[in-house]
């Protein structure tokens, strides 16, 4: 058997086929003091405007072989640099220290980049590629590299890079593009997002070494299991071809399926939903079959600004994505910064550990108006919808009658103003700390709804910070700890006629459908490229053996033991 490393799937397929290592132009910028601010901030500008130039064609590019939504990738870059802020703060640097431009603009970006790596949610760290991306680009221009002399694959191919930007992704040829196999990214970057739009195979973080990769060496990439083979036998290459084509039966009668509900064996219906951050993520979501949103991030309305963003700006940015999601539930978590991201208006100090400090909910203390505008501009964009508010890290009660009472002010301040305000907006409350699951008898009476954040509870309740390479692999969702109070949450609010949700990974991964069924879960949130896989999964089981299944599930020891457990009911 030939080695195979295993990584994280993020686009599902099999591709087969000789592996090609990526290695893009590398600069290596040098400082230098006492230059002309003058001069280099003249060179900027002109690095600056071929950029955009650049730019602006693989946009064109993108949207002619990709699709709008990609193409806004594009477009945020543009925004990027014109963004008043960045620019500044380049020639801020350019002026007061005299150094040359390719100096201030790596200085810049990775500052900006390293805000974003800042953030607990994976969604926005992943950013801080995009960030490094448009930075690497005006570096090109000042240093006059041309990026067009790279010379790419004529025949098809499986990409091995260490990590790809997003002008990296769009500039392989989709008619010799097996699939994208990268050591570093993760499942929220625009790797994985433009390896599905283009239907290609991908998996990310997998351990393999690039320089040990003979050129067009025989490659196996699996992009659901996230498994890397180099040199297969002769046997893996036919198990593997096999496998290919039972895969893509199976995709297309995962997709052809996508829209109806998802209803079990014996009748049993839950809510289907999407994880979405902006409004390429809901027309997404629709074309994969969402039945609503189970989390609609806020943060992109509050990052990289130099002040709050009004009321009017928040009620356009939310109506734009209401309108697409249509008469839909939606679910829209407030708020979520804190002390792990420099937003100065907001008066965040550094912290020594920000994930447990001043952040999200706990705002409130001192910063009640920031929640009171948000709620404001919810209520006003969500008139006629079927809106749904949750904040997110409560761990007592008293935050909760705090919120639900900046809720009802705001409500009550728009009626005075004669202003439209949606009506039965439904209030709920992220899952995401232990004392939370523990106290749902107490929260219950002040809210209609839970739902858990098992990113976060997960990591909370290990005390495992996820985001660090040598201890991610212990925080599973799997574990003992964890499903026990997933279980507790979910049985306690069934006793106060309260329904639950789950927007961590776990409600994307088939593994965990049957037990999160069986523990009586209402609503499955996730990833829109999961949900056809889930729903399918999901009208392949019956209710009363998943209830056996947690039953048995609960009284395991290990999170090895639940998921080899697990294993034997998907198929």
């Amino acid at each position: 058997m030939s080695p195979l490393v295993k990584g994280i799937g993020v686009s599902a397929g099999i591709a087969i086929g000789p592996g090609w290592v990526y290695r893009p132009i590398k600069v290596e910028v040098k400082r230098f003091d006492d230059c002309d601010p003058l001069g280099e901030t003249t060179r900027l500008d002109d690095a600056l405007a071929e950029a955009k130039s650049q730019i602006s064609e693989l946009r064109v590019r993108t949207l002619g072989v990709i699709g709008k939504e990609e193409a806004a990738i594009f477009e945020a870059h543009l925004m990027f640099l014109d963004d008043p802020e960045f620019i500044t703060a380049i020639k801020g640097i350019i002026d007061e220290q005299k150094i040359n431009a390719e100096a201030a603009v790596e200085e810049v970006v990775e500052h900006f980049a390293g805000e974003m790596l800042a953030l607990e949610d994976e969604y926005f760290r992943a950013r801080a590629q995009d960030i490094r991306d448009i930075g690497q680009r005006v570096i090109y221009c000042l240093s006059g590299v041309d990026t067009k002399s790279l010379e790419l694959p004529k025949e098809p191919v499986i990409i091995l890079a260490d990590d790809l930007t997003p002008s990296d992704t769009v500039q392989f040829d989709r008619r010799v593009l097996l699939g994208l196999c990268t050591v570093r990214g993760g499942p929220t970057s625009h790797t994985a997002i433009l390896a599905r739009s283009l239907g290609v195979p991908a998996a990310v973080c997998v351990p393999f070494r690039l320089d040990e990769i003979e050129k067009s060496a025989l490659v196996i990439l699996d992009g659901r299991e996230g498994e890397l083979t180099i040199d297969p036998s002769d046997e893996q290459v036919s198990a593997a071809k096999t496998n290919q084509t039972v895969w893509q039966a199976d995709w297309q009668t995962q997709l052809a399926a996508a829209s109806k509900p998802a209803v079990t064996l014996d009748g049993h219906t839950v809510e289907v939903v999407a994880n979405i951050g902006n409004v390429g993520d809901a027309r997404q979501a629709i074309e994969y079959g969402a039945e609503g949103v189970g989390l609609l991030r806020t943060e992109f309305l509050y990052m990289d600004r130099q002040t709050m963003p009004n009321e009017e700006l928040q009620v356009s940015e939310y109506k734009e994505i209401f309108d697409v999601m249509g008469n839909r539930p939606l679910v829209v978590r407030t708020l979520d910064i804190g002390g792990d991201k420099e937003v100065a208006y907001l008066g965040l100090n550094e912290e020594p550990n920000p994930f447990l400090g001043w952040r999200a909910i706990r705002m409130i203390s001192e910063r009640p108006e920031v929640l009171h505008n948000q709620f404001r501009a919810l209520l006003r964009a969500g008139v006629g919808i079927d809106l749904r508010i949750m904040i997110p890290l409560v761990s007592n009660l008293d935050e909760v009658i705090k919120a639900r009472q900046i809720l009802d002010e705001a409500r009550q301040a728009l009626i005075n103003e004669q202003l439209p305000a949606a009506e039965n907006v439904q209030f709920g409350i992220m899952v995401e700390v232990p004392s939370a699951a523990l106290m749902i008898e107490h929260i219950a009476g002040y809210v209609d709804f839970f739902s858990i954040g098992t990113n976060d509870l997960t990591q909370y309740t290990l005390a495992i910070d996820r985001t660090n390479e040598r201890v991610a692999d212990l925080a599973s969702p799997f574990h003992p700890a964890v499903i026990q109070l997933i279980a507790r949450t979910i049985e306690t609010a069934r006793t106060k006629s309260k329904w639950v949700g789950l927007c961590g990974e776990m409600a994307g991964d088939p593994l965990a459908t049957p037990l999160l069924l069986g523990l009586g879960l209402d609503e499955f949130s996730m990833a829109p490229t999961s949900i056809p896989v889930v729903k399918q999964v999901i009208r392949n089981l019956e209710l009363k053996e998943c209830r056996e299944i947690a039953r048995a599930a609960l009284g395991l020891p290990s999170s090895e033991a639940v998921k080899e457990y697990l294993s034997q009911f998907i198929v």
